[in-house]
């Protein structure tokens, strides 16, 4: 699906969300549900182009343990289909390279969990101490 025709079916979809819902003051709520749920299906069509089958599952699974980082990864695929830095589909192997890339850049700068970071007294303070 080339860009034209995906702007054509956003540009069809947002007009028929128009005439479903009608335009007064009360329904402002209304119409950000459905803005909100305009994007929603947009991103997941613009996945469903991008990704192919095992890489949607893995992200389909990876958002039954973490929906915040499918939601981050979502958000780092479309951003790089817009810039044009993706050109074909996003297979398993580039999508698990993508994860590392952004595991790393997260934990940057904090120690790996599971880790024990010691933090030692400085001077030499003891309980065996008398005062």
């Amino acid at each position: 699906m080339a860009d034209p025709e995906l702007a054509a079916i956003r540009a069809a979809r947002m007009n028929q969300l128009q005439q479903e819902s009608p335009q007064s003051g009360a329904q402002g709520g209304e119409d950000a549900a459905a803005q909100r749920a305009a994007e929603d299906e947009m991103r997941r069509g613009v996945l469903a182009r991008v990704l192919d089958n095992a890489a949607r599952e893995r992200l389909a699974r990876i958002a039954l343990v973490s929906q915040d980082r499918a939601r981050q990864i979502e958000a780092i695929i479309l951003r790089l289909v817009q810039s044009g830095q993706i050109r074909g589909q996003v297979t398993e192997q580039q999508l698990i390279d993508l994860l590392e890339k952004a595991d790393d850049a997260s934990s940057r700068g904090q120690p790996k969990k599971g880790t024990i970071v010691f933090q030692r007294r400085k001077g030499g303070f003891d309980d065996d101490d008398d005062f």
